[in-house]
C-alpha cells in the first residue's frame, strides 16, 4: 500500500554510501528529509537531478533538511557517482528493492519498446518527526530540486 500523508518513514535497514548499515529512520532522526528515488547512477536525467540537489544543498541545510538518494545500483556504483558529481549527501543502495517496494516506486515502464519494471522517479518529504508531508510522483529531473525546495519553504 502506498505511503499516505502523515505516515511515518518506513523503518528499514539500508546500505548507504557511508559504508554502514543503518535504519532509514535513524538516518533522518530529528531532521526533515528529502528522500528521492531515481532509476540509475550516471545517466543524463539522474545526473541532472543529483547535481541540482547538490547545488541547492546549502539552502536545504539551512532548513535543517537532509537529502538522501535511492536507486537499485550497488554501493560501488553509488560511490563512483557520488565522487564524480561531488555529491554532499548520502545514497542508499537498494539492490533487493525493499526500500523501493516500501515507497511503492517500482512501476511498469516502457524502455526501448519493451515493458520493464523500474523505478518511477519520485520524491518524498518527511518532517522532523519523520511524518510524510509531501510526495512528488512521476518527477521530471530538470528543475525538480528547486520545486522541492520551494515546497519545503511553504511547509516549514
Amino acid at each position: 500500500m502506498p505511503l499516505q500523508l502523515g505516515d511515518s518513514v518506513p523503518d528499514l535497514v539500508v546500505d548507504t554510501t557511508l559504508q554502514q548499515q543503518s535504519s532509514l529512520s535513524a538516518l533522518i532522526a530529528g531532521r526533515a528529509a528529502v528522500i528521492y528515488f531515481y532509476p540509475k547512477d550516471a545517466t543524463p536525467g539522474c545526473t541532472t537531478e543529483a547535481q541540482d540537489f547538490r547545488d541547492l544543498m546549502p539552502e536545504f541545510t539551512a532548513l535543517h533538511c537532509v537529502i538522501i538518494g535511492v536507486s537499485r545500483d550497488s554501493l560501488k556504483s553509488h560511490e563512483k557517482f557520488k565522487a564524480n558529481e561531488c555529491l554532499p549527501f548520502d545514497l542508499i543502495s537498494d539492490t533487493d528493492e525493499s526500500v523501493c517496494q516500501a515507497f511503492d516506486v517500482i512501476k511498469l515502464k516502457n524502455m526501448y519498446g519493451k515493458q520493464v519494471m523500474g523505478i518511477e522517479r519520485s520524491t518524498f518529504f518527511f518532517d522532523k518527526q519523520g511524518k510524510l508531508q509531501y510526495h512528488w510522483p512521476k518527477v521530471k529531473a530538470k528543475g525538480h530540486a528547486a520545486e522541492v525546495l520551494a515546497k519545503i519553504k511553504e511547509l516549514i
